[in-house]
């Protein structure tokens, strides 16, 4: 009887959550991710494939191969791709890019029949920190980049550094109150929070008391420009303004934790050309850009501009910076994409010291989507200092829930990022953002004549109503006003009369008949002095002038006055009217803005090619 061999037993490597795979040679492998590594400080590029210059742990996380909690994975290599697409997914933000010379694969980390896997990883440079002792290293065998060369990990010491032992050594801590007295001498002002900074929880985080005491892997010094550049995820393109508290009540240390909020929704974002742009704007007394969006394209500069962050003090007049941000900051100058949308997101400690509803109505109105983090808020006792009450309600895009995020304590604030990221991505769901359907004013300008008849006037309301029917109307959304019109002029209801689809369409039933002659100059004229002179300056205005015949007086002057006034006109003409007289009226050119059916009957058939002139006209040009 022949003895049986037994096996040796595979000891499955570990590794930490910042090894990237192209550090790694060996082509097949299964190792042990320790918990963590959905840690957006672990980058990630791609969805299913990844680029080899990924984390290999926080890969897995994105995959669904594992969870936060670590475990092991099996990882094998694939050729370089042409591209990589960043998503969100189970907790990980990946990035986009454009191409890398490798990448790999994660699946379940269980032994495939027949492959034979590494006890110990082949390194392409010496052991760093995350390579457990016995692992092997080639510096030769490492995926090659133009014009560089793989080097062993070294120390170095960066200038202006002393030099210390080898051994580990601790470094003392911070005291706990260090940095605060400054902040806690500064007067507070009535109705804010005073700061006890003293007993809040220590930030000091041990890390590598090499770098902390001024060594950087050589390795790393001279790898720092193969970081592949984002171009950003193309499912989350918007333009993002951070509205941050930089007030006295938020005090040093808070005001640091929310610079790494900052950082971290950067990271967490994949910024870049292609994807979202973010800007920020600090305000305590008055509000300051600290750069806008065209500053930074890519995660890892903003990060460092937002390092440089300087506190301002005063108080927290989050009104007066949102109105900032709406009158400059999304401006063509300041990077203003216009085909994306604008979100703002306003941060503030306990409560404004100003109002924000009237400056907020202003925002939305401009097509902005506010949303409003709100950290500590007041408490029953504090409620008696809060000059606006429920100011959140009134400054968010809409009052759902989905605009308004409360937390608790600064030290949990990091626990939002994922959240919120999530939110301001989902462009479908940012209602306030403007569109050719919620950002007119619209003026009907209705042909009463005795042509016209009973029955077929009814015919044109039914007209106006479809057409009304195709728009977001409400008081910051797009409105509708109309007139009638004969010799005389009659105005049946203004823009501020009705603020709702169902109130338009009931008060465009009630209009009734009136008969007379033409008179379309006269009424234009009307229509810009009883109309449009109410218009709110951020809304288009537009004239939809419904006639059957020619006019008996003069439209071209009237017309041109209207087309001065920004006013875009459309002319719909219907059997008698004449066709050189609505191309007069019309805004040029006019073929996309004049009408003609030869029966009443026939109207309705206009209303998908009016809408679609309206939008595709909206379209082609800038959103604010």
């Amino acid at each position: 009887m022949t003895k049986k061999i037994k096996r040796p037993k595979f000891n499955v490597p570990q590794i930490n959550c910042d090894v990237k795979a192209g550090k790694i040679i060996n082509p097949e492998f299964i190792v042990k991710c320790p918990a963590g590594c959905q840690d957006p400080r672990y980058h990630v590029y791609g969805t299913d494939v990844y680029a080899s210059y990924s984390s290999v742990c926080g890969a897995a996380v994105h995959s669904g191969v594992l969870d936060n909690s670590g475990g092991k994975i099996l990882v094998q290599k694939v050729a370089g791709q042409s591209s990589y697409k960043g998503s969100y997914s189970n907790g990980v933000r990946s990035l986009s890019l454009p191409r890398w010379r490798e990448s790999f694969v994660v699946s379940e980390g269980k032994p495939q029949k027949g492959v034979t896997y590494p006890s110990t990883l082949t390194y392409s440079s010496s052991k760093s920190p995350a390579a457990k002792a016995g692992e092997t290293t080639k510096a030769d065998h490492s995926p090659s980049v133009p014009g560089t060369t793989a080097q062993l990990v070294t120390l170095m010491q960066v200038p202006g550094t002393t030099m210390v032992g080898a051994t580990h050594t601790t470094l003392p801590k911070p005291s706990p109150s260090a940095g605060s007295t400054s902040s806690s001498l500064i007067p507070q002002p009535v109705g804010q929070r005073s700061r006890e900074l003293a007993g809040e929880p220590d930030l000091w985080k041990p890390g590598s008391v090499l770098l902390d005491a001024g060594f950087v892997p050589k390795e790393e010094l001279s790898t720092q420009s193969l970081e592949p550049v984002s171009q950003g995820d193309p499912n989350c393109k918007i333009d993002l303004s951070f509205l941050i508290d930089g007030s006295s009540s938020v005090g040093k240390r808070r005001f640091r934790i929310q610079k790494q909020f900052l950082a971290d929704v950067a990271q967490a974002l994949d910024v870049g050309p292609a994807g979202p742009l973010m800007g920020v704007v600090q305000y305590g007394d008055n509000p300051a850009t600290q750069f806008n969006l065209k500053t930074h394209t890519n995660s890892q500069d903003l990060k460092t501009a937002i390092e440089k962050i300087t506190q301002r003090g005063g108080l927290s007049n989050a009104g007066r910076a949102i109105s900032f941000v709406t009158k400059n900051f999304f401006s063509k100058s300041n990077g203003n994409r216009g085909g994306a949308p604008n979100v703002a997101v306003v941060m503030v400690d306990g409560w404004p010291t100003d109002k924000v509803e009237e400056a907020s109505r202003f925002a939305r109105e401009s097509g902005i989507n506010i949303f409003f983090i709100t950290i500590e808020g007041a408490t029953e006792n504090e409620k008696q200092y809060v000059l606006e009450p429920n100011f959140a309600n009134k400054a968010v895009c809409r009052t759902n829930g989905f605009y308004s995020l409360n937390v608790q304590n600064w030290f949990g604030l990091h626990k939002t990022v994922q959240p919120l990221v999530k939110r301001v991505c989902d462009v479908d769901r940012l209602a306030c953002s403007k569109t050719c359907l919620n950002s007119a004013d619209i003026g009907f300008v209705i042909d009463g004549s005795s042509s016209v008849g009973t029955s077929n006037f009814r015919t044109v309301l039914q007209f106006v109503a479809n057409l009304s029917k195709e728009f977001e109307i409400s008081d910051t959304d797009t409105r509708i006003g109309a007139m009638q019109y004969t010799y005389e002029q009659r105005l049946e209801f203004g823009f501020e009369e009705h603020s709702s689809k169902a109130d338009i369409l009931n008060a465009i039933k009630k209009v009734g008949y009136w008969s007379g002659g033409t008179s379309t100059g006269a009424a234009i004229n009307y229509a810009l002095e009883q109309l449009f002179k109410k218009s709110k300056p951020n809304k288009r205005k537009l004239m939809i002038l419904i006639t059957d015949g020619r006019s008996y007086d003069d439209v071209r002057i009237p017309s041109t006055v209207a087309h001065h006034k920004g006013v875009i006109t459309y002319a719909i003409g219907v059997a008698w009217a004449a066709q050189d007289e609505l191309e007069v009226i019309a805004t040029h050119p006019a073929r996309d803005h004049a009408f003609f059916v030869d029966e009443f009957d026939y109207l309705y058939k206009l209303v998908p090619q009016v809408i679609q002139n309206i939008c595709t006209e909206f379209n082609s040009q800038p959103r604010n």
